[in-house]
């Protein structure tokens, strides 16, 4: 893996969230990445219950500072930064006061999904991508762990198609028996087509739920990753019905080299 480049985007890892499958992993994997000569950079939302002070968040400003159009609004984007401890690894928080201010994730205090969460997505995706370009930093894999991050397949596949910054850039989606309850705002197939993203990804938000979110990220999968042991069949069933090379599930205690043979093989045709 030396001196492949590998963009993470998660939303929920260790240790500003409790662990989970996948918070676990966004912090593992990145890490044996690394440590295999790879050059990686993780990139989440900074939601409100992640407590700046305590994780020692600081504002880049040289990075900060961009708006950007979401649903034909102007939205400012704010990047923060903030080392792991004792792992070597830096990650980039996409902010906003609009969508990430709130003290509560994805829904509210009655648990109700916020309306606003396909807009959070889209702000994300967009948040990332902006920001490594910014950072003159050209991915060579875009590693995508969790359903707020399914909007950034889409982006790199169709908004940045004819970008030489991600054109070559292979995607990677893992997937993780996290779902949620009810369905994102039925706008959504309206708000990415602001973006020029239209067409078969509106075939799979028609009904925006917990396996529509996941089926769009697979739609612009170059490969994919079995978070957990089981994983929703319907799921499964797409993989299987497009061919889509998977990795299945491997223990943390696995991933070091399991994840580089499947990045060599799988998407840079190294054996």
């Amino acid at each position: 893996m030396d001196g492949k480049r590998i963009l993470y985007v998660t939303t929920e890892m260790i240790p500003y969230f409790p662990e989970t499958p996948m918070s676990l992993q966004s912090l593992r994997i990145p890490k044996a990445m690394s440590d295999k000569g790879a050059d990686v950079r993780i990139f989440m939302p900074r939601f409100g219950v992640i407590n700046e002070r305590r994780h020692q968040l600081h504002e880049v400003i040289r990075l900060s500072g961009m708006n950007l159009i979401i649903n034909d609004m102007d939205q400012p984007l704010i990047i923060k930064v903030a080392s792991v401890p004792s792992e070597r690894l830096q990650v980039y928080f996409i902010d906003n006061e609009e969508y990430f201010k709130r003290k509560s994730v994805y829904t509210d205090k009655e648990g109700k999904m916020f309306d606003d969460n396909d807009e959070r997505a889209i702000f994300f995706a967009k948040g990332v991508l902006e920001t490594v370009k910014k950072l003159n930093w050209k991915p060579d894999v875009v590693h995508v762990l969790g359903w707020m991050s399914s909007m950034v397949p889409a982006y790199v596949k169709e908004y940045y198609a004819e970008d030489s910054f991600f054109n070559e850039a292979k995607v990677v989606v893992s997937l993780f028996d996290n779902s949620f309850e009810g369905e994102l705002n039925a706008e959504i197939s309206k708000k990415l087509s602001f973006d020029g993203i239209d067409g078969a990804i509106s075939d799979y938000l028609q009904k925006p739920d917990f396996e529509a979110m996941n089926l769009s990220a697979l739609r612009y999968a170059d490969a994919a990753v079995k978070g957990e042991e089981f994983i929703p069949e319907a799921i499964n069933k797409y993989l299987q019905s497009e061919n889509i090379p998977v990795m299945e599930y491997c223990p943390v205690e696995g991933i070091s080299e399991a994840y580089k043979i499947f990045y060599a093989e799988e998407l840079m045709n190294e054996n």
